[in-house]
């Protein structure tokens, strides 16, 4: 993948990883002053840093739709150079399941920048002109997180709005899109979102980021949604859980589902950063490439991208710094 050239305020994000909030499966360890401290910086170098355009073929960019003013679309930004029926789609469930659609915004740039139309629900609480975030309701018990200010319904009408554009005549996407083409991929308790959106019908494809379903009886410290290991059962495309290794809190539930999944092709990827992954990163790191070639794959039945996760010499198998496994791809 072509690297962009990178504004110096942007690459100093690459050694800074995100501290999103954790709102996964378990509690996470307590805060120290020094983790406070890593996350305020972060959080504020993340909040100045330019948007970039990806490493793909169009340069993309962040649009606020008049009449979808509740979600950010990530797209193309010279949509007369696309094709008809070149676009797919990414529907993204926010981190925290929170309303902050800028939260992942270098990664869904990267995939956009792909030929994609990545739409995430909720407004622009970072990166250039962003809003002033609202302040969150408190969590119900200190083992809680707090509400949750998306659901999966959200990424769903994303959906609706994006196929309605494609058949408007009037439409700047009119025709562009491929009804065919359409994932669905979140971090954290996004990416249960995106378990939850995988049974409908229209998605053929799902990346689940830093997740996985809370075994029965667990506690459940996401106010306001779940999901049930029953769920899985619904999934009825190919998926693939890309988890930052042990010290990802997400780690043992994502694991488990990867383990009870036999009914579909899924792939499990684990990269050692921790639950935050590269969502931060410049580009997205090196978590956005691996799901770009999947969507490239999955999606556009790419070879070359398929390379990377079959056969015994599959790219990520012979990749020291990631560890992959698969089952039925």
């Amino acid at each position: 993948m072509k690297i962009a050239s990178l504004q110096p305020a942007v690459l100093v994000l690459a050694a800074i990883l995100a501290a999103c909030t954790p709102a996964s499966q378990e509690a996470a360890e307590p805060e120290t002053g020094e983790d406070a401290a890593a996350r305020e910086a972060s959080d504020a170098a993340f909040a100045v840093a330019p948007d970039l355009p990806g490493t793909g073929p169009h340069p993309a960019e962040r649009d606020v739709r008049p009449d979808l003013p509740d979600h950010i679309v990530y797209r193309p930004r010279d949509l007369d150079a696309i094709s008809d029926g070149q676009l797919g789609v990414l529907l993204w469930g926010n981190g925290g399941c929170s309303d902050n659609a800028a939260s992942a915004r270098f990664h869904l740039l990267e995939i956009a920048s792909h030929g994609y139309v990545a739409i995430a629900p909720g407004k622009a609480y970072s990166g250039p002109d962003a809003l002033p975030e609202p302040p969150r309701e408190a969590a119900p018990s200190e083992d809680s997180f707090p509400p949750v200010e998306t659901l999966p319904a959200d990424l769903l009408s994303g959906l609706d709005w994006i196929l309605a554009e494609n058949d408007r005549a009037d439409s700047p996407f009119h025709g562009l899109i491929d009804p065919e083409k359409v994932a669905v991929a979140g971090h954290s308790c996004g990416g249960l979102q995106a378990i939850s959106v995988s049974a409908d019908p229209r998605i053929a494809t799902t990346i689940v980021h830093n997740s996985g379903v809370l075994n029965p009886g667990s506690f459940n410290p996401i106010t306001g949604f779940s999901v049930a290991k029953e769920e899985l059962g619904n999934i009825h495309a190919p998926v693939l859980y890309i988890l930052g290794g042990e010290g990802d809190i997400a780690y043992p539930n994502g694991t488990d589902d990867f383990s009870r999944i036999d009914h579909v092709p899924v792939g499990l990827a684990n990269l050692d950063v921790g639950h935050g992954g590269t969502f931060r990163e410049p580009n997205g790191g090196k978590v956005a490439t691996v799901a770009v070639q999947w969507l490239e794959w999955q999606l556009r039945g790419d070879e070359a991208a398929s390379r990377w996760f079959i056969g015994e010499e599959c790219g990520l198998c012979q990749n020291a710094e990631w560890t992959y496994e698969s089952k039925g791809l």
